[in-house]
């Protein structure tokens, strides 16, 4: 019943709203062609390579137990023109992970890897390596963030959005103002789809909804950071607060749905205009009544078979700290109802929702957060390409240093058989 109420409540917006004569929302690109336009990075000094040649090179250089310069993987992703050498480019940046000189992987070759995946119709395979990030060493910085989910975005494929989006999480990236938008369009896009959600997915969704929403202090947020700890909470309920933190960026103390009745509180005692959106505050009214109701089945079942066999031990040991939390679920309940009446009362649920309120949100703050964005990246940019050219002078003295050292040998060894 929570996932039902959870698909009706978020699922509800099919309507485009319209302001004056333009669509509310439309289906395109979030972020401004002039943001994701790949001019700069195209323009900076050509190195270009034999990817044949190269590929071979740096086979023999791993067969020789030699380890492979981060200079020679960023030339062979820097050049990649084909669909094809994507995949070859694939199994090299593998191979370099796994090689001595994993740690030198540059961050100008994860932003390249990514547009050249954009650019030859291979974005399965960015979100492939993005997701497998310990074997490919891909930690994006967060501009390369950004246009991977507006990529998605444009296409709505949101599932696959918040499949990055997960990524941004894990890596508590949610620093730019452009990457929290573009983070809740895609989740509240998502959930409106109306999708079965396994409890691994309700996991990341939560965290991700609950971190970036953290971000932003106004209504959004705050309905994020309640719909988050709402998900989390029911993880929490089904299989503990282990199955919650472990190996996410959350507090391991439990009770989430407890400060997911906190964030409500928070916004009816506040004194401004902060509101929750309705969608937001049915779902977690949802979930308590199915949680209480599972709870009541389960007790239930427990006092008939009570007696069988001299009432045996369960077998399933139950954490002490996890079974607390689910014994708090009547006052939960209890506190949920007077907190809901107390926001009605006081004007501060929102009858729009999430999906409609991040909408208004990308139109009326996305543009104007994309210009410190680019300025950052034009300078990051001209860093990048600094360290490229340092990285090729040094390649050029070493060459030229072991040049001389082999001529000397020869000269000294055609000496010595002279005399």
């Amino acid at each position: 019943m929570a996932a039902y109420t959870l698909q009706r409540c978020l699922g509800a917006v099919k309507v485009i709203h319209k302001c004056g004569s333009h669509s509310f929302i439309a289906r395109r690109s979030l972020l401004s062609t002039a943001y994701t336009d790949s001019k700069l990075w195209d323009a900076r000094e050509k190195d270009h390579q034999n990817l044949a040649l190269l590929a071979a090179l740096m086979d023999r250089t791993y067969d020789r137990n030699f380890p492979v310069s981060s200079l020679s993987i960023s030339r062979f992703v820097d050049n990649i023109s084909s669909r094809e050498e994507v995949d070859q480019a694939e199994y090299y940046l593998y191979k370099f992970r796994h090689s001595p000189n994993c740690w030198y992987l540059r961050d100008w070759t994860v932003h390249s890897w990514v547009r050249q995946c954009l650019r030859y119709g291979a974005r399965d395979k960015a979100l492939h390596t993005l997701k497998n990030k310990v074997q490919y060493g891909m930690f994006p910085d967060d501009f390369t963030f950004n246009i991977m989910i507006d990529s998605f975005i444009k296409d709505e494929d949101f599932k696959g959005a918040c499949s990055v989006v997960e990524e941004v999480m894990l890596q508590e990236s949610f620093d730019l103002p452009t990457t929290q938008i573009l983070s809740l369009y895609a989740l509240s896009n998502y959930l409106a789809t109306k999708p079965e959600l396994s409890m691994s997915e309700e996991r990341a969704l939560g965290a991700s909804l609950l971190i970036s929403g953290l971000k932003q202090d106004s209504s959004i947020g705050l309905s994020a950071q309640l719909l988050g700890c709402a998900l989390l909470g029911k993880v929490e309920m089904a299989a503990g607060i282990h199955a919650v933190f472990r190996g996410m960026p959350l507090m391991w103390t439990p009770g989430y749905l407890g400060r997911a009745l906190a964030v409500m509180e928070r916004v009816a005692a506040a004194p401004g205009d902060g509101k929750l959106s309705k969608d937001a505050v049915d779902y977690l009214e949802g979930l308590l009544q199915d949680l209480s109701s599972a709870s009541d089945s389960s007790s239930g079942e427990d006092d008939e078979s009570g007696g069988e066999e001299g009432k045996k031990e369960e077998e399933v040991v139950v954490d002490e700290d996890d079974q607390a939390e689910r014994d708090k679920l009547p006052l939960y309940a209890s506190r949920f109802k007077d907190l809901s009446g107390q926001l009605q009362s006081r004007g501060k649920v929102d009858p729009s929702p999430l999906q409609v309120l991040v909408s208004s949100l990308v139109q009326q703050s996305l543009a104007s957060a994309e210009g410190p964005d680019m300025e950052q990246y034009q300078r990051k940019v001209g860093e990048w390409e600094a360290e490229r050219q340092q990285l090729i002078r040094r390649e050029k003295e070493m060459r030229e240093r072991a040049e001389e050292e082999r001529r000397a040998h020869q000269a000294a060894k055609a000496a010595a058989k002279q005399g």
